[in-house]
């Protein structure tokens, strides 16, 4: 979980709170927002921390198999059951079992489930005897569920069920101070990924990136700088801004380019500057912030954010 945003510290702190209490969640948010990573917060951050955390497709759950799925099934209890095998209850017992798009549950799918939560008793297929099950139910949906109950596609008994807490995260477009902290989070994870030297991003795209308004979110952040990432083939990590920005605004694609063109200049200057000052100060950085009035820690970001050593400056 990054960010720095108020609206990420918001429905961070409320994760923080609910993670404590041991009662099913419902979290929502559009896609690519991350529910998955909130879920396993809450689990992770919670007295369950050390049990395992089963996440289940919800949309993937065959209509047909929905209790094998769930209980699983005894030897014997149908032509090719010859072993016992357990289901996603028991995968997850005295643990979490995240329910991902809980609302592509079929109606017999929705009456499966409520029937469970309510004492969370079920019997295996072929089982001879009720089991009981001990686990943290956590459902996830990037549609309003109450609309959904409006609607008459989702059961109200079972929204209730599973919004005893709730959490809805927001999206990326009104977490503006996060989006270069997740870009940079991004590319060091595909550097560490696809052992590839890590690049900065260039400050031009990071000036887009903050006005655009990301309709796949996260997801669609994390898929752009790892794509963009490995086919960088300069010193930085340069995207031009979609169509849909540029036209946006009239005059936009002069004002972008404007920008653009000034924020290459400055990271050439702080580039070459920085260089020339490690070298003058001969890799000594406290040196170099002494000669240049720069507060050391300030200084050591800058040298890191354009990946300036003692070594680089002398070959400049």
């Amino acid at each position: 979980m990054i960010g720095r945003s108020q609206a990420f510290r918001i429905a961070d702190a409320l994760i923080d709170k609910i993670s404590v209490y041991d009662a099913s969640v419902l979290i929502e948010g559009e896609t690519g927002t991350g529910k998955e990573l909130a879920a396993r917060a809450i689990h992770y951050r919670g007295p369950r921390a050390g049990r395992s955390f089963v996440p289940v497709n919800c949309g993937a759950l065959p209509d047909a198999l929905i209790e094998n799925e769930l209980f699983g099934h005894r030897r014997g209890a149908f032509t090719d059951a010859r072993d016992d095998q357990p289901g996603l209850v028991e995968l997850a017992l005295h643990g979490t079992l995240f329910l991902d798009e809980v609302d592509a549950l079929t109606p017999k799918a929705q009456v499966t489930l409520l029937r469970f939560l309510h004492d969370q008793q079920f019997r295996p297929l072929g089982g001879r005897r009720e089991e009981r099950a001990d686990v943290r139910i956590i459902a996830a949906s990037n549609r309003l569920l109450e609309r959904q109950v409006e609607a008459g596609a989702f059961r109200l008994d079972l929204f209730y069920r599973l919004k005893l807490l709730h959490v809805t995260l927001p999206p990326l477009r009104e977490r503006q101070e996060d989006i270069a902290l997740l870009a940079e989070h991004f590319v060091t994870q595909s550097s560490a990924r696809y052992r590839k030297p890590g690049l900065p991003i260039d400050p031009g795209t990071l000036a887009w990136f903050e006005r655009y308004a990301w309709p796949g979110n996260i997801r669609e952040l994390e898929h752009l700088i790892q794509r963009e990432f490995l086919l960088a083939d300069g010193d930085c990590i340069r995207v031009a801004p979609p169509p849909c920005l540029v036209a946006a605004v009239p005059g936009a694609s002069a004002v972008l380019n404007y920008r653009e063109a000034k924020s290459r200049a400055i990271a050439e200057f702080e580039s070459r500057f920085l260089a020339d000052l490690i070298g003058h100060a001969q890799g000594n950085v406290s040196a170099a912030a002494r000669i240049s009035g720069t507060e050391r820690r300030y200084l050591g970001r800058l040298l890191k954010k354009h990946r300036i050593s003692k070594a680089r400056a002398t070959e400049l």
